[in-house]
């Protein structure tokens, strides 16, 4: 993409169609050689619906919004989604007194509560929302979170710029919302007191943020892909199965790890291994949380 291109892209919105099932995407065939025996499919309970729906205000990329949204899919509740717009800071002030995501509201009990895990700790606990401890606890894997560590850098060059560039994401319709985004998300190798600035010095200027934001959408994207290919391969040797990462079966563990791994679909030219690909569309359909694959750039 041309550099002048790619800046009207955070200048002006684009839309075009939602979201939609993954159809075409790059997947690597590779010997598995895992001795595990043969993990069962995850298998969901029957649809709560409660008289009065749950509610979650959710930005559609944080993975810990995400978190919650999969707990619920899988868990089989119904529930209604807000989107909140990036940049709007009255709504969640309303609900729990500061700019916050996700919020988690049970209107029959007037309950209103922030913190990912703790959402998931009431749901998987509560008998109103189905079978009770459905996620078994996190196994506290130091691979698995040594790996998230060693992309962080990786991803946020690679995932920022795409979510407020394809035009489609709801907490980036507008031009506020993806300008706030940009405002307060740095880019590497830039710290977050160099960007967003702290006591001792002002900040980087919003024009050169979104030149930043610009240079790094327009760049080949090729040497970053190839070490996040190379980077899923070595993930995928770490995956217990294609539907569960740990060995004794659906955990936190997968809560954690799949909302994370679900941005990595927002970039197009991503080569998946195979079982670390099933994994991602099994958690994606039984969770109702849709993959990026269709809006991938």
């Amino acid at each position: 993409m041309k550099l002048a291109a790619v800046l009207s892209l955070f200048l002006a919105a684009g839309v075009a169609s939602g979201f939609a099932p993954p159809s075409s995407r790059s997947v690597v065939t590779k010997l598995n050689l895992s001795t595990s025996t043969e993990a069962a499919p995850v298998v969901k309970g029957e649809r709560i619906v409660r008289p009065q729906l749950p509610k979650v205000y959710v930005y559609d990329h944080c993975p810990f919004c995400v978190r919650v949204r999969l707990a619920l899919g899988l868990k089989n509740v119904k529930h209604t989604l807000h989107f909140l717009a990036n940049d709007d800071i009255d709504t969640p002030t309303a609900l729990v007194g500061k700019k916050i995501a996700p919020i988690f509201e049970i209107p029959e009990d007037k309950l209103i509560m922030m913190e990912s895990l703790d959402i998931i700790a009431k749901i998987d606990t509560d008998p109103r929302f189905g079978t009770t401890d459905v996620f078994r606890p996190a196994s506290g894997r130091k691979d698995i979170k040594a790996w998230q560590k060693s992309v962080q850098t990786l991803l946020r060059t690679l995932q920022r710029p795409r979510y407020v560039a394809t035009g489609l994401l709801p907490e980036f319709q507008q031009l506020d919302s993806r300008h706030a985004f940009i405002k307060n998300h740095q880019l590497p190798p830039y710290e977050k007191p160099e960007w967003k600035g702290d006591a001792e010095n002002p900040g980087m200027d919003m024009d050169t943020k979104l030149k930043l934001y610009a240079e790094a959408m327009s760049a080949d994207p090729a040497p970053l892909l190839e070490d996040l290919n190379a980077r899923l391969v070595e993930l995928d040797d770490m995956l217990f199965s294609e539907h569960y990462c740990s060995e004794g079966g659906l955990s936190l563990d997968d809560v954690d790890l799949w909302s994370r791994l679900r941005s990595i679909t927002v970039i197009k030219g991503v080569q998946w291994p195979t079982k670390l690909r099933s994994y991602m569309d099994n958690l994606s359909a039984l969770g109702d949380v849709p993959l990026y694959d269709e809006m991938a750039l």
